[in-house]
């Protein structure tokens, strides 16, 4: 999740048929992950991530899993009346950039959600990390990464009566940040009986932990309840990024596991009983890794639009893996769940 400065790209499209990485080398037609299962998903295009307003030439690239061909590490996507604004980590001088139209082309309005940090907070762009937004009755919910004078990272909360910003942070301090080490990626959940939950990574025990919110999203409810550490080889002792997502009676959290900087990143998931745990995993290794063209797959958060399920995570392309040379450009995958698992595409 961490992430420091990055030189921004830019974006050209070849005639109708190949998008590049203007400037890093790296290719991003046909780039492709795939969680291990087998099974046989359909995908009958993909969403327009940041709004749309381009055509034709537009759903040519329907099928492509990369949703934006450069920097924008730890995804967020929220959809709102049918259009889809995806949020990042910090890229260049936004604290958190956020896609409102064009996605893949030069068009895109890449603009920064949340232009100004609170007073209490360390004023550097390349410590805000991993938003995150709640819709609530009457506005919307940003939840993120910021540091803390003492070297802390910590999370805050803005809100916004828009999705694109700009959220304001009224905050006097840090909404989560637990002494000495910190907090990082909030990932809100709402459950299907219309609770609202809250998942982070606590830096201390190195656990994804899980509490309930307020209906507003702006409290916290009862203490913070653990759900899962890093106790698998693959992990490295890094379990961060967390997502959740219900199916039936069983809910699916996602994470991120091992360094982010290089191909060794990798989502895992497990299976809770409830949002708060207990929660288990039921398979020993990664369940979306490196291909040949992507490397070191991460930052998974779950979205549901129109046409079905689906997840955003970073990825590495061409080769390029860490920065200056590389960007985590932005995949959207089908996801759906099989009697095997959870299966992407």
């Amino acid at each position: 999740m961490r992430r420091w400065a990055v030189a921004a790209g830019a974006l050209a499209v070849v005639g109708a048929t190949a998008v590049v990485l203007a400037g890093r080398g790296g290719h991003c037609e046909g780039v492709a992950l795939r969680s291990g299962a087998t099974a046989q998903v359909p995908v009958d295009g993909r969403p327009d991530i940041g709004g749309g307003g381009v055509g034709g030439l537009r759903r040519a690239f329907r099928d492509q899993q990369v949703a934006y061909c450069d920097d924008f590490a730890d995804p967020f996507v929220l959809v709102v009346g049918g259009v889809h604004y995806a949020y990042s980590t910090s890229s260049g001088d936004r604290h958190v950039p956020v896609l409102t139209a064009g996605s893949l082309f030069r068009g895109a309005s890449l603009g920064d959600a949340l232009p100004t940090l609170p007073a209490w907070a360390a004023q550097s762009p390349s410590l805000v990390w991993a938003p995150s937004v709640l819709a609530r009755p009457g506005g919307f919910v940003l939840y993120y990464t910021v540091g803390a004078p003492d070297g802390r990272q910590c999370i805050s909360v803005a809100r916004s009566g828009d999705p694109a910003g700009p959220f304001v942070d009224r905050s006097s301090g840090p909404f989560i940040c637990p002494d000495p080490g910190g907090a990082i990626d909030p990932s809100p959940f709402v459950a299907p009986n219309g609770r609202v939950f809250l998942q982070w990574k606590s830096i201390d025990d190195g656990l994804i932990v899980a509490s309930e919110l307020t209906a507003d999203g702006l409290r916290l409810v009862g203490s913070a309840q653990p759900l899962v550490g890093a106790d698998q080889p693959w992990e490295a002792g890094v379990v961060e990024g967390p997502t959740m997502v219900a199916d039936g009676r069983r809910y699916y959290l996602f994470y991120s596991g091992n360094d982010w900087r290089t191909a060794n990143y990798a989502v895992g998931y497990a299976v809770c009983d409830a949002p708060l745990g207990p929660c288990r995993k039921p398979a020993s290794g990664p369940w979306l890794a490196s291909s040949d063209d992507a490397q070191g797959p991460g930052g998974p958060e779950v979205f549901r639009d129109a046409d079905g399920l689906w997840m955003v995570v970073h990825a590495w392309v061409g080769g390029h893996v860490g920065y200056p040379d590389g960007a985590r450009t932005m995949f959207v995958l089908r996801l759906a769940f099989t009697r095997g698992g959870p299966v992407a595409v």
